[in-house]
């Protein structure tokens, strides 16, 4: 026969579990909330991203906390979010953040095995329809180049000008451009289940305005929207 202390401590156990369950964020917040808090940072950069290309960029993606593990081989694994601007032009608002992944060989290296967050700027239609694809690598499907910092862009070379996407690192308080070139960036397909709550293609958010973001993932459309509000290569 149970006592019933214990089936009161049993019940107050379960009550706790399912509380403490119900309360803990899943991974994809916590990614979808470190990627507004990096992106946020790194656009306050004074000498960072420069504003005008920001303003011409049609999607942007961070990928916050990228790690290398690796003694022989270094791996590069990365999880983080997409959003595009919306309009069959793409000069509308942000859309919704899509979520993807960024992966590779010995691409972008830096010394140690330290946790480095990328900004990537989609810069024109074709490199916009590179990230709409369930996989693409990058430099060999989509050209790509180490972003210049300053606040304009008129000192960036010919080949940045050039890119369909450019790319930003930050590691121990140093932020620069980054080569990824030879990095696959594919979305994230289970993530996305789990963000909408249903099988939904990345391609669908982004390019859907009537795809509404997620309370956890306003903040990032929020922040792009303040910074970026509208789309002047489409002028």
């Amino acid at each position: 026969m149970i006592r019933k202390p214990f089936c009161v401590l049993l019940l107050v156990l379960v009550v706790l579990a399912l509380a403490i369950s119900a309360s803990a964020k899943s991974k994809e917040e916590e990614r979808l909330e470190e990627s507004t808090r990096v992106l946020g940072e790194i656009l306050n950069i004074p000498d960072g991203i420069p504003k005008d290309l920001l303003d011409k960029a049609e999607c942007v993606l961070v990928f916050p906390s990228v790690k290398k593990g690796g003694f022989i081989v270094a791996v590069r694994v990365g999880k983080g979010a997409a959003l595009c601007r919306t309009g069959e032009k793409m000069d509308g608002p942000w859309s919704a953040p899509a979520m993807y992944e960024l992966g590779g060989g010995s691409v972008g290296l830096q010394v140690g095995g330290q946790a480095t967050d990328f900004v990537l700027l989609i810069m024109n239609p074709r490199g916009a329809k590179k990230l709409l694809e369930s996989k693409f690598t990058l430099g060999a499907d989509a050209s790509v180049s180490a972003g210049p910092k300053g606040r304009t862009a008129e000192a960036a070379t010919d080949a940045q000008m050039g890119a369909e996407i450019l790319t930003y690192s930050r590691s121990q308080g140093l932020f620069a451009g980054v080569s990824l070139e030879g990095a696959p960036v594919s979305q994230d397909s289970n993530a996305n289940k789990k963000v909408y709550g249903k099988a939904i293609e990345a391609k669908e958010i982004l390019l859907g305005a009537s795809v509404p973001a997620p309370a956890v993932g306003k903040p990032l459309v929020d922040l792009l929207a303040s910074k970026s509000p509208k789309n002047i290569s489409a002028e």
